[in-house]
């Protein structure tokens, strides 16, 4: 890369648009070469894969006009804390100052390393709590303990992000951060796997005294916080999302999809009214459509009248509650097709008509096929998940259940879903659900039995 080296305060002014690849000089008088970003927080930090010297490296680069220096030095005491603690982390190979004010740290690459996920082996889910017991003994916690943070390479997992690890003041402070990492699981899986992994805490951290029942509770509270701040910055501008709003619109957009979507976004009616149409309804229109070589449904909620318009235009969208849904279910691991992109259109505080752009799910409903009577597992399966979260979906037609490639069941049409604070509301809508489902199949009387049995409590 021959273009001349950046600063500091140029890739703050970048904001999230940071141009890749990119060259700034460290103060040891070597040049680091910044080729694809990972994570970028606008005009505060920046991780990416990098080169010093032609050799491969991770970088993260602290910008932020006040606070970089602090931000960094705690990194760095925490990787220090962890490897004075023998738990493994990527090693530090520089760290410094950058020019334009700022600072930065350099760490080993490892190449073939990835983050955990909720889905691997017991036994690396299990290491990872190990892990976690081994910096508590030694009176660490990691204040972001979420499986991303827990690198898996080869046989051992590495723990990442110094940023966020600091001593402990007291055991409830150990305790809390244990239930944050069984929180970041989806609910069947931590209930089926938590005497394991708790067994694994345990062998890195024995003398911790833990009440599980307590720890239950906790669990359930960090995960309807972690739950309450993912769907919040589900309709702002993040990471994650991108939003854009005025000029009659609001729109929020997986970031990651947005130049493939604007066409789309752009004009949400055209690709309706030339796309396959899946329903055309009152309240409802969709349609099947296609763009580069991609499967998508676009929902438009419509407005049936005046009167309809002014009982509707001061509430959030039935789009806007879908879009959340949608999120809500794939964070707590309950299949659904991944939201797209949200559409209002904007009076001032007013709302209007509203889109939804969803993936398409390309499996069979239940309708089409209906589970076997001998093996109701996947239908079981799906209400024990909306159980242990207290969803209730509130439309349980069989063509509102499609069969994914893992034969696992995947929700659409979210618009009457909720989740229940209290056990006596969702327990009546447990039992609607429940009779819904059944009234599905009146000519199989042996797969409504089969049901019937099986769903015998919610």
């Amino acid at each position: 890369m021959n273009a001349s080296p950046i600063d500091a305060g140029q890739l703050r002014r970048a904001g999230r648009e940071v141009p890749t690849p990119f060259a700034i000089d460290l103060d040891d008088g070597r040049r680091l070469i910044v080729r694809r970003t990972l994570r970028v927080l606008p005009g505060r930090r920046i991780a990416g894969l990098a080169e010093v010297d032609g050799a491969p490296v991770f970088a993260k680069l602290f910008i932020a006009a006040e606070g970089a220096a602090r931000h960094w030095q705690r990194e760095l005491d925490g990787k220090s804390a962890m490897a004075a603690r023998r738990i493994a982390t990527p090693p530090v190979i520089a760290a410094g100052r950058l020019a334009g004010g700022g600072h930065y740290l350099i760490t080993r690459y490892l190449a073939d390393a990835r983050p955990l996920a909720a889905t691997d082996r017991p036994e690396h889910l299990a290491t990872a709590f190990a892990v976690l017991g081994r910096m508590h003994a030694g009176r660490l916690i990691h204040d972001d303990a979420h499986l991303g943070n827990f690198l898996l390479d080869g046989a051992s997992v590495q723990m990442i992000d110094g940023d966020a690890v600091h001593e402990a003041a007291a055991d409830d402070e150990l305790r809390q951060n244990l239930a944050l990492l069984l929180a970041q699981l989806p609910t069947d899986i931590e209930a089926a796997r938590r005497g394991d992994l708790l067994a694994a805490y345990r062998a890195g951290n024995p003398r911790l005294r833990i009440d599980e029942s307590q720890l239950s509770r906790q669990v359930t509270d960090t995960r309807q916080r972690r739950l309450d701040d993912y769907l919040r910055k589900c309709v702002r501008d993040c990471s994650r999302i991108q939003v854009e709003s005025g000029g009659g619109r609001f729109v929020a957009m997986a970031r990651d999809e947005a130049d493939f979507l604007a066409p789309i976004v752009a004009d949400p009616d055209r690709w309706l009214a030339t796309g396959i149409s899946l329903k055309q309804g009152n309240t409802a229109t969709l349609a099947l459509i296609e763009h580069e070589g991609r499967k998508l449904v676009v929902k438009r909620y419509n407005i049936k009248g005046p009167g309809h318009a002014l009982s509707r235009c001061w509430r959030r969208s039935r789009a806007w509650h879908s879009w959340l849904a949608g999120h809500r279910l794939r964070f707590l691991g309950i299949a659904t097709p991944r939201p797209l992109a949200l559409i209002e259109r904007r009076f001032g505080p007013l709302r209007g008509r509203a889109w939804l752009i969803v993936e398409h799910c390309a499996g069979p409903s239940l309708a089409e096929r209906p589970p076997a009577a001998a093996q109701p597992k996947p239908v079981v399966d799906l209400f024990a998940r909306l159980a242990a979260a207290r969803v209730s979906h509130g439309d349980m037609k069989a063509t509102n259940l499609l069969w994914n490639d893992d034969d696992r069941i995947s929700l659409i049409d979210l618009d009457a879903m909720r989740q229940h604070r209290g056990a006596a509301s969702y327990r009546r809508a447990w039992r609607k659900d429940r009779e819904r489902l059944l009234r599905n199949w009146p000519a199989d009387p042996d797969l409504t039995r089969a049901l019937a049995a099986a769903l015998r409590d919610g």
